[in-house]
């Protein structure tokens, strides 16, 4: 969400009903709602218009209720305010200046982890704890949907950090489909879900909406999975403030596609057992967003439900802990995660 529109301004959404990896047509009709109605649980409203809409540098969606039409750039990177997307163009070729250089070499893990440890002093408050942790212990199953979200992103966006920090403390679990600069899978699927490269980009496939804007999701994740709760404090706030802190002191790691990474996905997806504030986490999910390899990222914040899942599978309860069920690899260390993974998905691997 673009942190200085107003409340009334309307917000579009696409129903979506088929998987983005196996429907390369995506013939959804077009709805919008008020991002207003957010607010209100069971206010949800939706108007169908079934005309379809070409969409070229620029979109322009007419409101139902409204004469006046959203226009929005298809080149922003975490909101359509243009002065947030040119700060992020000049931000994103600075930030890989100075990233380090090949992602796979030999790391100084001293440095990593203190630049790490100290985003996560800078998002303290946030993404490290699941809201729901104070509730009967009778409750042991996770808040996880029936099907499970798609979130469409990478690493380094401070705005796509702010949905991975509501997700920690709502307890979900989702599918992550890495957006890197250069990305070429997912950002074409995102086109032609919703129309533009934005990012974040949420799908429920429980409710067949599709939306942008890293405050409204955050907002119907809360009203759909919150159980009448509300983000914790300064969450949607603080994202202009020390949201970016990260993005610098990680010098844009998790930003830009790997030149060596593989082309072709895998058949199955990882799966990362992890929570957004974690330091040793943050570094592994850059590595699956520098390749582009999408996983199942399961948030075990503390007070998570999902702990209980973590210490069968791997006998202890400390992230990161990764699963590849293409090789039958689990790994829980973060130095060898990082080495398995650009060794065993890099074009040379193949």
């Amino acid at each position: 969400m673009s942190l200085l529109s107003p409340k009334s301004s309307p917000l579009s959404l696409h129903p979506s009903t088929a998987s983005p990896a196996s429907n390369n047509r995506f013939p959804f009709p077009l709805t919008s709602i008020r991002v207003s109605t957010l607010n209100h649980k069971h206010s949800l409203k939706y108007s169908s218009n079934r005309s379809r809409v070409s969409l070229r540098k620029r979109i322009h969606v007419k409101s139902p209720d409204s004469d006046t039409a959203e226009s929005v750039s298809d080149s922003s990177d975490g909101s359509s305010s243009s002065s947030t997307t040119s700060f992020l163009s000049f931000l994103c070729p600075l930030l890989k200046l100075f990233s380090g250089g090949d992602p796979s070499q030999e790391r100084n893990y001293t440095l990593e982890v203190a630049t790490s440890s100290l985003s996560t002093l800078a998002r303290l408050p946030w993404g490290s704890r699941s809201l729901f942790e104070n509730l009967n212990n009778q409750e042991t199953t996770t808040s996880d949907p029936p099907k499970p979200l798609q979130l469409y992103e990478f690493e380094a966006c401070p705005f796509c950090r702010r949905v991975r920090e509501a997700m920690t403390e709502l307890d979900l679990s989702t599918e992550v489909y890495p957006c890197p600069k250069g990305s070429v899978r997912h950002r074409e699927i995102v086109r032609k879900i919703g129309g533009k490269e934005q990012f974040p980009f949420l799908v429920d496939p429980n409710t067949g909406v599709s939306i942008y804007e890293s405050g409204d999701i955050v907002k119907y994740l809360f009203q759909q999975y919150g159980k009448g709760r509300s983000p914790s404090t300064g969450l949607l706030e603080s994202t202009l403030f020390t949201g970016w802190v990260p993005t610098i002191l990680r010098a844009g790691r998790g930003m830009t596609l790997w030149e060596k990474a593989r082309l072709d996905p895998p058949s199955k997806k990882l799966e990362l057992f992890s929570f957004e504030n974690n330091p040793n986490a943050r570094l592994v999910r850059e590595a699956l967003c520098e390749l582009e390899l999408p996983y199942v990222l399961q948030n075990v914040g503390t007070g998570s439900q999902r702990t209980k899942l973590l210490v069968d599978v791997s006998g202890f309860q400390e992230v990161p802990y990764l699963i590849d069920p293409n090789t039958s690899a689990e790994i829980g260390d973060y130095k060898k995660i990082l080495a398995y993974l650009f060794q065993t998905y890099s074009a040379a691997a193949t």
